[in-house]
């Protein structure tokens, strides 16, 4: 059964004008190329959940934002766009979802790219905001680094089945991030998780601002409303707290281009969320 991704609407030369890779032949390095181009060129941000509004998870909407919109955005609309771009260019795609967090406490709310190169199944995950830099392979104990930052993968049982959980090594400890589920994935599976993670009350991304992208020295920058996180290859991390007026400029400098609006429109909503209840 073939799936309708709708796979033909994405404007192939403006994507690949964006993240400043020409086309050419679909093998692991120009996968590995390319995947670090997107997660470069489109942040991770969480605006349009933080202000109620679920955005668009179909190619022509994502496309809209990130290539027409200067934005970025969260896991459906990285995952739909990078996945579109990826078939448009000859690889083979599976779009997989994850959980984040305990298995039976959360849905399986986060998408992710499995991609085939010469029979070796690859992990992508751009949009979780974690700062892997290449795919990882689908290989219990498989490693990827890079940038400072080293990851693993792991099979680990999910009830009757099994599920591949990434890790980000903290110190000497493996964190684990999220689990990824084999299942088929539609459309509609999409859409649902979708307006959950956008608007469910209980949705983390409903009550706090996450941003996270590299800026143009390649260090990589975690911005919440009170605070931001630098990280740079063989650099001590740093943490430096945020005074509402250092917000804007931090959403600039990582790619976040709001309109007028929308500025007030967050920093009313952020205003509601630091006040006592």
């Amino acid at each position: 059964m073939t799936i309708a991704w709708g796979v033909e609407a994405l404007d192939l030369a403006a994507y690949l004008d964006r993240v400043g890779v020409p086309e050419r032949r679909p093998d692991e390095e120009y996968l590995d190329r390319l995947y670090e181009a997107h997660i470069r060129a489109f942040p991770f941000e969480t605006v349009d959940a933080l202000l109620g509004r679920a955005p668009a998870v179909d190619v022509r909407g994502v496309q809209e934002k990130f290539l027409g919109g200067g934005r970025g955005g969260y896991c459906f609309e990285h995952g739909v766009l990078f996945a579109a771009a990826l078939e448009r260019l000859g690889f083979e795609v599976h779009r997989r979802l994850g959980t984040v967090g305990p298995a039976g406490e959360n849905a399986r709310t986060h998408l992710l790219v499995e991609v085939v190169v010469d029979g070796r199944r690859l992990l992508a995950d751009p949009g979780f905001g974690s700062g892997m830099r290449r795919p990882i392979e689908l290989r219990d104990g498989a490693r990827s680094g890079g940038g400072g930052m080293a990851f693993a993968l792991a099979r680990v049982p999910r009830g009757r089945s099994w599920g591949w959980e990434l890790r980000k090594q903290r110190g000497h400890a493996w964190e684990p991030l999220h689990v990824t589920h084999e299942s088929e994935v539609y459309p509609v599976d999409l859409v649902a998780g979708n307006h959950f993670v956008a608007t469910h009350p209980d949705s983390v991304f409903r009550r706090m601002l996450v941003v996270t992208g590299f800026l143009p020295d390649g260090i990589h920058a975690s911005l919440t409303q009170a605070s931001v996180t630098l990280r740079a290859p063989d650099s001590p991390t740093r943490h430096e707290e945020l005074a509402p007026a250092d917000l804007d400029p931090w959403l600039d400098r990582l790619g976040v281009h709001l309109s007028g609006d929308d500025h007030a429109l967050l920093h009313k909503r952020l205003a509601e969320l630091s006040a006592p209840v």
